[in-house]
Parts: C-alpha cells; sequence; structure tokens
C-alpha cells in the first residue's frame, strides 16, 4: 500500500494507530509500546523510532499524510518529529501534522472552546483550546513535581505511604495486601527490589503498578482505597481550575486511571458539585486519521 492517512497517538504506556483508505474507511489498525516527544533525550528518542518503524512494518504503509500527537511534544520538537516520520514512514515532511497527545484528544471530544478535557494516564493534565487556537493547560508538570491523579502519582503514592508505615512499624500495618502487591509486581520486597524498579525503570513502568494499587483495593486493603479516592480529589482540581480560568464549560475525563477503580469516579464527581461531568470514549487514533485525510482534501 502506498497510499491512505494514518493517525498516531502516542502515550507514555501505550501508542495507537489507525490507517485510513482514501474513501475513509478503516483499512488497519494496531498498537504498540509506549514513547514520548521528548526527542532531545537520547532514549526516548530511540524509543519513539523503534515504535515509528514497528508501525510502518506493520501497516506496509508509505501514508499520503500523517497526523502524530504524543505525550510530551512541544513545538519544539515538531520539525525533528517530521524528519523522523519522513524517514521511517515515507511520507513527505510537509504532509506531517504534529501536535501533543492533548490537543489531540481535545480535538477528538470536543469542538475548539466548547470544554475542558483532563486526561489521566501515565500522567496528568488539562486542556482548553480555544476557538482561536490558544491555549490554556493546567498540570502536565512530569511525577517529579507533580502529576497528581495520575497512574504514575498513584504507583509513587502507594509506595510513599507504605515506606512509611514500614518505618514507623517496621511493617506495612493495615496496608499489607498493598505491600505484597506492589512488592510482588516489582520482584521482591527489599529496599533494593523497589529501588531498582523506580529508579532504574521509566515513567511507564512505574505508572503501570496504579493497576496493582486498583487490585489491592478491590481485595479490601483500606490504604489502597484512600489513594484511588485521593487520586479522584486531584483530578477534579485541574478541572475546577480550568473552570476558574475560563469559564463554566463541559468538563470530560479521559485516559485508563478513570477506569482503574469505581473510587476514583466517585470522588472525583463528589469534588465537583455542579459541574457537566463526563467520560467520553476516545478513539483519538482514528481521529488523528481522520485530521489526515480532512488535511488532503483541502490542500
Amino acid at each position: 500500500m502506498s497510499q491512505g492517512f494514518l493517525g498516531i497517538d502516542i502515550g507514555g504506556t501505550a501508542s495507537r494507530w489507525v490507517l485510513l483508505a482514501e474513501d475513509g474507511a478503516v483499512a488497519a489498525r494496531g498498537a504498540s509500546g509506549g514513547a514520548t516527544g521528548h526527542t532531545f533525550n537520547p532514549v526516548e528518542r530511540e524509543k519513539l523510532a523503534a515504535v515509528l518503524a514497528e508501525i510502518a512494518s506493520v501497516s506496509g504503509a508509505r501514508p499520503a499524510v500523517v497526523t502524530i500527537g504524543a505525550t510530551g511534544l512541544g513545538p519544539r520538537a515538531y520539525d525533528d518529529v517530521k524528519v523522523m516520520v519522513a524517514d521511517l514512514l515515507g511520507t513527505p515532511r510537509e504532509s506531517v501534522l504534529t501536535m501533543d497527545d492533548m490537543e489531540l484528544a481535545y480535538r477528538a471530544v470536543f469542538a475548539p472552546g466548547t470544554g475542558h478535557l483532563i486526561a489521566a494516564g501515565t500522567g496528568s493534565v488539562g486542556l482548553h483550546l480555544f476557538a482561536d487556537g490558544n491555549t490554556i493547560r493546567v498540570g502536565g508538570r512530569g511525577l517529579l513535581i507533580d502529576d497528581g491523579g495520575s497512574g504514575t502519582w498513584i504507583a509513587l503514592r502507594a509506595l510513599d505511604l507504605i515506606y512509611r508505615r514500614i518505618d514507623e512499624t517496621g511493617g506495612p500495618a493495615e496496608a499489607s495486601i498493598l505491600a505484597v502487591t506492589l512488592f510482588e509486581a516489582m520482584g521482591g520486597s527489599s529496599w533494593d527490589d523497589t529501588r531498582a524498579f523506580v529508579y532504574g525503570g521509566d515513567r511507564g513502568q512505574i505508572g503501570q503498578l496504579a493497576q496493582k494499587v486498583a487490585a489491592a483495593a478491590e481485595a479490601g486493603d483500606p490504604l489502597a482505597l484512600r489513594i484511588l479516592a485521593d487520586a479522584g480529589v486531584e483530578l477534579a482540581r485541574l478541572g475546577l481550575a480550568l473552570v476558574k480560568r475560563t469559564q463554566k464549560l463541559p468538563i470530560g475525563y479521559v485516559g485508563g486511571v478513570i477506569r482503574l477503580h469505581p473510587a476514583i469516579k466517585q470522588s472525583l464527581l463528589a469534588a465537583l458539585p455542579g459541574q457537566d461531568v463526563s467520560f467520553p470514549e476516545t478513539d483519538a487514533a482514528l481521529h488523528a486519521a481522520q485530521m489526515a485525510r480532512t488535511h488532503h482534501v483541502t490542500e
């Protein structure tokens, strides 16, 4: 296949792509590993290149137009990513549309100026996209600063509170279910095991531990349940920040964290009284492909 329109949604833990045929029908779709738009980091650049190479190999396509949205992708890296896409997928640089994954997700849910979107996955960030193209962002500052309510936040908060209990009592106390679940996922219960997992891995690997926190909550661990409820409050804060800085509009929440455990939605909704809150199901990769096709038609 030598034509078609490709949409790529690059996330920290997983990436998805959709290829549209000339008539707009879905010709192929697939998934790949996670990556970021941090091309200034050699390791992250290599990850992104590997994802793009896999998409090129699996799809067998040389798309006429590509739209790529990637987490952490900023304007300074747009040209760099266009070159990577051109080299690996054979699409002319001028036919590669670049944006971060939040703008892509927003456009998949709202028309510009009509809502606020919060995404909670490996990280967490809120966005309002004005009709004129300007934006207001809240959160999204990475796990070293905050990313409140995100998968990495949930995981690191759980580890922090477990180790505080170990410091004070010599064991995990009432959080024994959570501790056992996390230690098994990290390959052992020693500090060396935790240190190697957290400081030797990446944010995607850390964020995946949030699933284990949810599993511990399902098994009745009170600390895990409290952490998940706190995550909902953190995510509500992002929505309220956008309302305060712009105006009251519908607030949409997307991302894997929202589906981790009912406690997250419950606490989130309780912290947003009087707001129009929704949890839309999005297909950002499909929307990206549709944007690519529209760009081709209007050119």
